[in-house]
């Protein structure tokens, strides 16, 4: 029987396969900094510009999450568990301008993608340090990553390292490719072939082709 969102589109968007797997898109993992050395920049045009230690980031209020995720190379995995601090909580902290309309999520291996602010507000979106009640482990992205439910996971940065709030769209690594800004999972809203350029495209830290990575037919399992 189909489940449908509250917006009527259906809870696993047309042309996905669920997996009871995580795979891990990456072509190689950068050089990342331990928590001992992490931080988090929160700046571009804010009140209060902030950077944020890893004490600093796990002494905000944590929640619990519980979301869908749906990769573009046609993978979805369902109800996966996440800890971390919401979005909108680093927001309240910094005070972005009433015209900061978008933020680049920046991440080790010069990784970037970019957001509508109105995508992270009101608790929909958060920075992840732990998942299925564990810290998040390296290759996922530890030890903190950017996780936006409702869109393709390529926005949800791994190894994140910073939100810049613009009221300009400065375009990240697949979108400066052409790749839509909503991204919505089910819907090319961009260039109308995002989708199949994000299968065949060479990879990059977050994103391999399926030729390297998830195979439907084959790691649906």
């Amino acid at each position: 029987m189909t489940e449908y969102l509250k917006d009527g589109r259906p809870r696993l968007p047309p042309n996905q396969v669920v997996t009871r797997k995580f795979p891990v898109m990456t072509a190689g993992t950068p050089v990342t900094a331990g928590k001992d050395s992490w931080s988090l920049t929160l700046d571009g045009e804010v009140a209060r510009p902030l950077t944020l230690d890893w004490q600093g980031l796990t002494a905000l209020a944590q929640q619990e999450f519980t979301v869908d995720i749906h990769c573009v190379t046609r993978w979805s995995k369902l109800d996966t568990r996440w800890r971390g601090v919401s979005v909108q909580t680093l927001v309240n902290l910094v005070g972005p301008a009433p015209e900061a309309a978008y933020v680049q999520a920046r991440a080790d291996g010069n990784y970037t993608a970019n957001l509508r602010l109105v995508d992270l507000l009101g608790d929909k979106a958060f920075v992840a340090t732990d998942y299925d009640g564990k810290p998040l482990a390296e290759d996922h992205g530890g030890p903190a990553r950017l996780v936006v439910p409702g869109l393709y996971f390529w926005k949800s940065a791994k190894w994140l390292r910073g939100l810049h709030f613009s009221q300009f769209d400065y375009k990240g690594y697949w979108e400066k490719l052409g790749y839509t800004i909503t991204a919505i999972p089910g819907r090319s809203s961009g260039t109308g072939d995002d989708i199949a350029r994000a299968r065949n495209h060479r990879p990059d830290p977050c994103l391999p082709p399926v030729r390297g990575g998830f195979r439907p037919d084959r790691d649906a399992t």
